[in-house]
């Protein structure tokens, strides 16, 4: 699932705040939840991180001119655009509250019941 970062932030709060825990809990147990909430964030700051390496992969140069120095703000400007997104974990429980996921239970491999 891939998609601009800049599309799934779009007037999310950056900061930390309270949760009702029974709005958490509404679809699973709490323990579930989080562990859904938890797995999305880890994919979330793994796209996250690939796609800031693709924009600034397109700065790389290997010798120094004015031109890179141009570059350089630029390259400045998009880390902190990165730095100043919400913390992945803000945007997964988001996305649960907002039942923008979809999840569902594996399978346990070599465990039988009798």
């Amino acid at each position: 699932m891939t998609t601009d970062i800049k599309s799934k932030v779009q007037g999310l709060d950056p900061n930390i705040k309270p949760r009702d825990i029974k709005g958490l809990a509404a679809q699973t147990s709490i323990y579930e939840s989080i562990a859904v909430i938890t797995k999305r964030a880890e994919q979330i700051s793994i796209e996250m991180k690939n796609e800031l390496h693709s924009k600034l992969d397109e700065f790389a140069s290997t010798s120094e001119t004015i031109e890179e120095i141009l570059e350089n703000k630029e390259q400045i400007e998009i880390s902190k655009f990165y730095e100043r997104l919400p913390n992945p974990a803000i945007i997964a429980t988001e996305e649960f509250l907002r039942d923008h996921l979809e999840f569902g239970y594996s399978e346990r491999r070599g465990h039988t019941e009798e």
